[in-house]
């Protein structure tokens, strides 16, 4: 099967109309690590920041269990998530909240490396239900993964199996309260701690390629 045109390595001309060269398949993926995002010149302005992050999660869901049939009803006239600021995006490149729900194996644990590492700065990760604390009824799997911060920082556990949609809605509030009280750094730890997640990472994951991504 032939390559999208779209992929292949091409010149193109910038708004400058400068000609250069891109390769997409190793280009849109960076390969420097991670920097820390530092806090605003001033506290009210940093607070302000704070205040507008919390009131505008938009999240990218990486359902792998019940836990994602747990979020559609916040997204209906019942639970009405939208009214707290709170929304769904399709790509980590609009979303700044990570929820992952359900249990992670080690070939989906890649994949949810892959889509945050996209999102931008200040972006936040909450695990949902029991199985990304301790693996849930899958612990004794070889191949679940057990605890989740060690591989990516969790700024927020909603514990359950599977937690209700008012639990879910209730771990958000306490979520904006962390944002909101600047303490919604996951990212910044996750810069901070680049090479300790990296090689959790890699103890577990021996074969990093993907179709179009690879270290």
């Amino acid at each position: 099967m032939s390559m999208k045109p779209e992929l292949m390595k091409r010149m193109v001309k910038g708004p400058d109309g400068v000609e250069f060269e891109v390769e997409p398949l190793r280009d849109y993926y960076c390969e420097a690590p991670p920097t820390v995002m530092p806090a605003a010149y001033s506290k009210i302005v940093e607070d302000l920041f704070n205040w507008a992050r919390a009131e505008s999660l938009w999240i990218l869901g990486f359902g792998t269990g019940c836990g994602a049939i747990e979020m559609r009803p916040l997204m209906t006239p019942r639970f009405d998530a939208y009214r707290y600021g709170i929304q769904w995006r399709p790509t980590p490149r609009q979303a700044n909240l990570l929820v992952i729900s359900g249990y992670l194996s080690v070939k989906t644990l890649k994949r949810a490396i892959r889509a945050y590492e996209q999102m931008q700065s200040p972006k936040y990760v909450v695990g949902l239900g029991s199985c990304t604390i301790n693996g849930g009824m899958y612990w004794d799997s070889y191949n679940t993964i057990k605890r989740l911060d060690d591989y990516l920082p969790v700024d927020l556990y909603i514990t359950g199996c599977m937690p209700r949609p008012e639990a879910l809605l209730a771990g958000f509030t306490d979520l904006k309260k962390l944002i909101k009280a600047g303490q919604g750094e996951g990212a910044n730890k996750y810069a901070e701690n680049f090479a300790w997640y990296k090689a959790n990472q890699k103890r577990v994951i021996h074969d990093w390629d993907m179709p179009d991504y690879n270290w």
